[in-house]
């Protein structure tokens, strides 16, 4: 955005924001509405200098006159070039501001969309790699750097992402998700990017826009996607309009504070109390966090707009929206369709964080849900699934216990539209780390990440757990540990083998040898999912389709076995041999398989 104004005089009307900062011609959208923000901006008229193809429908005044609302109209073959708008006020003073339209670009040629052909990696920017130590206090924000603080910012940031892009890389990462890098100026714990306080800005400690731009683009190249962490449901309390709403309805507001109860369920019980389900909805999220009021519809625009503009700026692929159910339902299916509809090769998961299949099923494009609810949203977080791995691992396996857990969990696929659009996971940055609820152990670690990569679903790591990182749920700095080496005095570099124990290096390279072989096995990104119920501690499935089969046998038993496949000859029959994926070897008799104790044996079946 450049702002130009002229001299300054006594009583004249000043800008002190304009958001959205630019814009594009040639979106399907053909309808922008600009926020301005100014002393007394809310008194002037405005008029826009004549350019064609480009109409002003309205200006909207709100209560607080420091705010002014400018709709615009762009036709179809609007060429990009810069509105000059005269902001006068009863005096006779006046304001110019220029506005930039943009060329939009090709979608295709630079936004991917991410989907089950992919491996998502999960970074904390903060706790990953200090690339820029000079950013680690900025002149002018809150909170410094302080690493020995559990909840203070660390001082990692994008250009430490950018350095180790190279160990992404090799780890088999196709998918980059950051958690959120716009700024959190706030007096303490910004460090996780979900307290906003400005949804135009990455946080100058990361870098600022441009490194970000970089990142994105340096991803590209090497084939990785970006995937942004977004938020709708709430801001921080330090957000600059929080001083000077436009309405007081922006936010939801309250006699004294008031919590969300936090209770997904209500939003699709038809038996919920209407009271329970506003405290829901309209309950700040923390005391750090004011709720958005998504019902208001200037509000509601702004948003949907703002998402638009870091798809088109930065060329991101994919969003990973927080909170999902908790902003105003209506309003969040609006806002998936917008997105779509401009960017059909786009994708969006929201993190829905409940127990129940049939729950998280609510939230998801294509269920019928009988409360007339249509949610347009392509993509949830699968928590049920996740829930059901570590116990899995951990039991013995009976009729509901151990790997049936595994079964019955995957047996409710029926729920969804698209089950294979879920995003599966071990662990994130708010729950207990896969590491830590095995017991470090190093067998069920791989188990874990052999099933994590071979079943259906869109597969995330967390980083650090290639290196079997610890870490309690229970006290959220905990799973958030700074990755060793990432600073230039850590005594430990786990970005090098050299720097890692064996044990990790035992599992970095099984996960990096999957990771890189699921990249070309279309087979597993697209091939039917056909299971057969656990026995004896055994879990089999197949990933397979007309051409080819991937046979996956989980045995969590305590001592080797002889496995018969008799069982599994409705698949397996079509094939004559295989060849395991993790050691290369062939395996000529596919009628007795040996299993190890608590191991994963893949076999890619031949005729």
């Amino acid at each position: 955005m450049q702002l130009f104004f002229n001299s300054s005089l006594y009583a004249q009307p000043t800008i002190s924001r304009i958001e959205p900062p630019h814009w594009w011609v040639g979106m399907k959208n053909n309808t922008l509405e600009i926020l301005v923000h100014g002393k007394n901006i809310g008194d002037t008229q405005v008029q826009l200098q004549p350019y064609e193809g480009v109409r002003l429908i309205e200006t909207i005044r709100p209560q607080n006159h420091h705010y002014l609302f400018i709709q615009l109209e762009i036709a179809a073959q609007t060429q990009p070039g810069n509105l000059i708008f005269t902001f006068k006020n009863n005096n006779g003073k006046t304001t110019t501001a220029h506005y930039l339209l943009k060329a939009k670009q090709k979608a295709t040629d630079r936004i991917q969309g991410f989907g089950p052909q992919d491996l998502i990696y999960l970074i904390m920017p903060d706790r990953f790699a200090n690339g820029n130590p000079a950013l680690d206090n900025v002149e002018g924000m809150r909170e410094k750097a302080d690493r020995n603080a559990p909840f203070g910012r660390h001082g990692g940031d994008l250009e430490g992402i950018l350095q180790h892009l190279d160990y992404i890389e090799s780890l088999g990462v196709t998918a980059l998700w950051l958690n959120p890098v716009l700024e959190n100026d706030m007096p303490s714990s910004s460090y996780h990017g979900y307290a906003i306080t400005d949804f135009y800005k990455v946080d100058s400690r990361l870098g600022g826009n441009e490194k970000y731009r970089e990142l994105i683009e340096a991803c590209h190249r090497r084939g990785i996607k970006v995937i942004k962490d977004m938020v709708m449901n709430h801001c921080g309390l330090y957000h600059w309009w929080m001083a000077d709403l436009p309405y007081p309805d922006w936010i939801h507001q309250f006699s004294e504070f008031t919590r969300s109860n936090y209770r997904l369920a209500t939003l699709s019980d038809p038996h919920a109390s209407e009271y329970d389900r506003q405290l829901m909805n309209k309950g700040w999220f923390d005391t750090s966090m004011p709720d958005l009021n998504q019902q208001n519809p200037r509000l509601a625009t702004y948003l949907i707009q703002n998402t638009l503009w870091w798809i088109e700026e930065f060329g991101i692929d994919g969003i990973r929206m927080d909170t999902y159910p908790y902003p105003d339902p209506t309003f969040m299916s609006h806002w998936a369709n917008a997105v779509l509809t401009e960017y059909p090769q786009f994708n969006i998961v929201g993190e829905v964080w409940i127990h129940s299949a049939a729950m998280e099923a609510y939230w998801l494009r294509g269920t019928p849900n009988r409360d007339g609810y249509r949610s347009t949203l392509p993509s949830i977080t699968d928590f049920p699934l996740f829930d059901a791995i570590a116990p899995a691992l951990n039991e013995t396996t009976g009729w509901s216990s151990g790997l049936a857990r595994l079964y019955h969990v995957l047996a409710e696929d029926f729920l969804y539209e698209k089950p294979e659009g879920n995003v599966i996971f071990l662990d994130n940055h708010d729950v207990t780390r896969f590491a830590t609820a095995i017991n470090q152990d190093l067998s069920k670690m791989k188990m874990g990440l052999a099933f994590l990569l071979t079943t259906r679903g869109i597969p995330q790591i967390y980083y650090g757990t290639e290196l079997m990182m610890t870490g309690d749920g229970s006290f959220h700095p905990d799973v958030r540990k700074d990755f060793p080496g990432g600073w230039q005095n850590d005594a430990i570099n786990a970005f090098t083998p050299q720097g890692r124990t064996d044990t990790q290096n035992e599992l970095w390279n099984y996960l990096a040898k999957l990771a890189h072989w699921r990249k070309n096995k279309t087979v597993i990104h697209t091939g039917k999912l056909t299971h057969f119920i656990p026995f004896d501690n055994c879990y089999v499935y197949f990933r397979h389709n007309d051409q080819e089969a991937v046979m996956v046998v989980l045995h969590n038993g305590d001592k080797p076995k002889v496995l018969h496949t008799q069982p599994f000859k409705e698949i397996l029959g079509k094939f004559q041999k295989g060849k395991d994926v993790i050691n290369n070897k062939p395996v000529n008799n596919l009628a007795e398989l040996p299993l190890l104790p608590h191991s994963a044996l893949i076999l890619e079946l031949e005729k």
